[in-house]
């Protein structure tokens, strides 16, 4: 095994996600000068105080990465390098905030299926309406061969991971632990089950546990891996509006679904329209937006009804009628703004249909067609 892959995983161990300093370190001075003075300790490196650095270099004498891979192995999960086939170049917009690899379990490759995914994010005490809409975009994402990509968390993540699956489709989670540990705890069956299907990826080393602040780094990994992010419910302080300003400053789409203006669950997602996400109610207005070129939504419209379907000046006649009571012909003609004769020729083509019915000298809509046109009501 190489040095750079094996200094990774070392590194995994003693720099936190996240760290732009760390970053800076490898990509400034390499992966195995980094891992080298970590191990000396001596002088801090540049960007740190001299307590951080004793801390990181306690951390670094117990770094076992040999071991740490052995545990990856057993648990079915292998570790993914930067510049390795499998990596996913997006990730690399990070900058020095890029991951120092991820731990993958399942077996498809994380970079193919990256390319095609995007993310459904949101409260993980959502409503049942945020769960609803979570599973029904997931399934109709994953119906569409698109990788559906959450956090594994209660509530919406849950929701959108099960839609996927549900679908037969594609979805991956990205944790803010180890990969084999599954966490939430309520959640380990579906995460065994996600890692049996689709992937679980993380940047923490096994057996590693989660903090507040790992979760909050987590989701720009979950921006980056992504071509846009959907945020499904969110109030004002909620995570996954991080993961979607992440993908704002990373210039990918990001969108959101509406709820109530009432709803507390629903204000940071109604902040984000108000700014530059994008309002989305389908699989298919997604897709609009983060697919190729001619993958576009069918024509949004109202149900058709009979009257749709006649000839233009018929329809003009029948407005023409009263809602309540006859007309004369004349009277009919002139609210139509037609000719006496035109009119009495279209009314007797309504009354062949169905639409009016004679009453001596004047014509009135028939019974159904005031419930089915007018509602029984005139119109405003």
């Amino acid at each position: 095994m190489d040095d750079e892959l094996l200094g990774r995983v070392f590194l995994t161990r003693v720099i936190e996600p996240g760290d732009e300093t760390g970053g800076r370190w490898v990509r400034e001075r390499g992966v195995t000068e980094v891992v080298r003075r970590l191990r000396e300790g001596g002088r801090p490196l540049p960007g740190v105080s001299g307590k951080r650095w004793a801390g990181l270099c306690a951390r670094a004498g117990l770094a076992e990465p040999h071991r740490d891979l052995a545990v990856a192995r057993a648990a079915g999960a292998r570790f993914v390098a930067p510049g390795t086939a499998e990596w996913p170049g997006q990730l690399d917009d990070l900058g020095d905030a890029r991951p120092l690899g991820l731990w993958v379990r399942g077996r498809p490759s994380l970079r193919m299926w990256a390319l095609r995914s995007v993310a459904v994010v949101g409260a993980r005490a959502c409503t049942e309406y945020g769960a609803h809409m979570a599973a029904t975009l997931a399934a109709g994402l994953a119906e569409r061969g698109w990788v559906v990509v959450s956090g594994g968390a209660y509530g919406v993540d849950g929701a959108a991971h099960r839609g996927a699956l549900g679908a037969g489709g594609a979805t991956a989670a990205v944790l803010a632990c180890g990969v084999d540990r599954p966490y939430p705890p309520g959640h380990a069956r579906l995460i065994t089950r996600i890692a049996e299907q689709g992937l679980v990826v993380g940047e923490l080393p096994p057996g590693d546990h989660p903090t507040p602040s790992r979760f909050i780094l987590r989701n720009r990994v979950i921006a980056a891996l992504t071509r846009g992010t959907v945020v499904v419910e969110a109030a004002y302080r909620s995570g996954s509006l991080v993961t979607a300003r992440a993908a704002q400053r990373l210039r990918r789409h990001t969108m959101g679904v509406p709820g109530p203006a009432t709803s507390a669950l629903s204000a940071g997602v109604h902040e984000l329209l108000r700014g530059d996400a994008v309002l989305v109610t389908d699989a298919d207005e997604v897709v609009e937006l983060v697919g190729d070129i001619g993958e576009l939504p069918p024509d949004r419209r109202g149900p058709v009804l009979p009257t749709d379907l006649l000839e233009p000046r018929a329809r003009q006649v029948l407005a023409g009628l009263p809602a309540r009571g006859a007309a004369e012909a004349a009277e009919v003609a002139r609210r139509a703004q037609t000719s006496e004769d035109d009119a009495i020729a279209r009314l007797y083509e309504l009354r062949a249909l169905g639409y009016v019915e004679r009453h001596g000298d004047g014509w009135k809509l028939t019974r159904q067609t005031m419930i089915s046109v007018r509602g029984g009501r005139r119109p405003c």
